[in-house]
């Protein structure tokens, strides 16, 4: 997958309104890879939305949006479980973390399914993000900013062409910010995959390419 492309795309919830100012919705816009972008928002604007319907996980849209030239209402069932194992990754804002699970159960539930990462690799990021004492931890006795953490690394279990990350840092201080950014460019650039962060204020320090305001 080289590209993804919205043509005229927006929520059904809002289009009705005459007041859209984005330079996301209704418009022609292209996200290519090895480029980073910043989707800037205010709360309520459809930033998860967007997130949502390119996953394929809701269809409430108006407008199309393709993968290189497919439009996505078009995919089956078996294309997207391929597109979602081996092209399109997702941090989801609520994280979708396992709470009976521990934090490395939760990565290696991903990892055991596309056989892409390393245990030592898996285990070096854990120290670098500052949470390797809580590897054998149930998540669900772990703060959101621990569990962002390990959603994260989950996140960089597979092969990508493009990954969407949803307020990634919401409840990070500025060190663990900075450490979780550099610990992403690393993979995206070794992938040579795209980019795009949404923020409703706390922003990942990343060079992008592209900044927009949904």
């Amino acid at each position: 997958m080289e590209s993804i492309n919205l043509k005229a795309a927006i929520p059904e919830v809002f289009a009705q309104r005459a007041d859209i100012m984005s330079d996301v919705w209704l418009k022609d816009l292209s996200f290519e890879k090895n480029k980073l972008y910043l989707v800037e928002a205010n709360s309520g604007t459809g930033k998860s939305s967007l997130c949502s319907y390119v996953y394929g996980y809701r269809k409430d849209y108006q407008g199309r949006i393709f993968f290189d030239q497919q439009n996505i209402r078009t995919l089956n069932v078996k294309a997207w479980v391929e597109i979602r194992k081996k092209h399109l990754s997702l941090l989801w804002q609520e994280l979708r973390l396992f709470p009976e699970l521990t934090a490395l159960e939760n990565v290696q539930l991903k990892n055991k399914l596309t056989g892409f990462q390393k245990r030592k690799q898996i285990e070096e990021w854990f120290d670098r993000l500052g949470i390797d004492d809580k590897k054998n931890v149930l998540v669900g006795h772990m703060s959101f900013g621990q569990q962002q953490r390990v959603a994260l690394i989950r996140s960089l279990c597979q092969p990508f062409d493009f990954l969407f990350v949803d307020e990634p840092i919401s409840h990070l201080d500025d060190s663990n910010s900075q450490i979780m950014s550099e610990l992403l460019m690393e993979e995206v650039k070794r992938q040579g995959a795209g980019l795009v962060a949404t923020s409703i204020g706390k922003r990942m320090p990343l060079p992008y390419d592209s900044e927009l305001r949904l």
